[in-house]
């Protein structure tokens, strides 16, 4: 099964630089994307939904923001809205669907870089996201986690660590969380490939970022330890364009 997470930075803009063309070539089993800054009436003809595929979506209450959506190309048991809290679904954070062997959870994580309260509001979702995980790991469920998780885990995952240390995506409080998902084990599938620095997943619109590589890896497939000897490869597709990130990929032996 091959799955792949793109923050599209606005859908509608992303139609107009070749989303429909990318999704009939990528042939990804399911598809997952954050920041779709959609409403439900205006849900593009082209993707409602995309051909041979079902759709499900979560919307943001403020016109113009966040929202994530799902395609799937292959059977879901289930797709429900959220993870519980009605602060996160208020801003259309979170799908979570039922597979035939694992439960995926595609999350567009919030940005704490606008003040104190939205920090604390980006790690209440951390710890609430991985109380929901750690309860369906209870209850026997493999999970997969992907989306923009908004935040760089290591100093290998960010082009400048020594100058962001302060800066939202970054900060030693938030990658405490990442270490906390670890530890949880939960496996960052893209480092059983490659143990290196210079790949980035989201780079600046600003000064040529992504034309010198000058980037950071925010976006994500993590999986439990039960699904780990299944990971067939986990790729970032930085040739993609149409977007200031570029997705992820994760193919799992199913």
């Amino acid at each position: 099964m091959r799955l792949v997470s793109w923050n599209v930075n606005g859908l509608r803009a992303a139609l107009h630089k070749g989303f429909t063309d990318w999704l009939d070539a990528d042939h990804a089993d399911v598809i997952c994307l954050q920041e779709t800054k959609l409403q439900e009436h205006q849900i593009p003809d082209e993707v409602n939904p995309p051909p041979g595929c079902e759709a499900w979506w979560s919307f943001a209450e403020q016109a113009g923001y966040s929202g994530v959506a799902l395609f799937s190309r292959v059977p879901v048991r289930e797709v429900r809205e959220g993870f519980g809290h009605s602060r996160y679904d208020a801003e259309g954070r979170t799908l979570v669907a039922e597979f035939d062997g694992f439960t995926l959870i595609n999350g567009y994580f919030p940005n704490g870089g606008q003040g104190d309260d939205r920090l604390a509001f980006k790690l209440d979702y951390y710890r609430d996201l991985l109380a929901f995980v750690n309860g369906l790991r209870a209850k026997g469920r493999a999970v997969v986690i992907t989306g923009d998780l908004n935040t760089s885990h290591m100093e290998r995952d960010i082009a400048r660590p020594d100058a962001n240390r302060t800066k939202s995506g970054f900060m030693d409080i938030e990658r405490a969380w990442l270490d906390t998902y670890m530890d949880n084990g939960l496996v960052d599938t893209f480092r059983m490939f490659e143990e290196g620095g210079g790949h980035y997943s989201w780079w600046s619109m600003r000064g040529g970022a992504r034309k010198r590589n000058v980037g950071w890896r925010l976006d994500y497939f993590l999986v439990t330890q039960d699904l780990r000897d299944r990971v067939v490869s986990a790729e970032i597709h930085t040739t993609v364009m149409g977007s200031d990130h570029c997705p992820v990929s994760l193919e799992l032996d199913l």
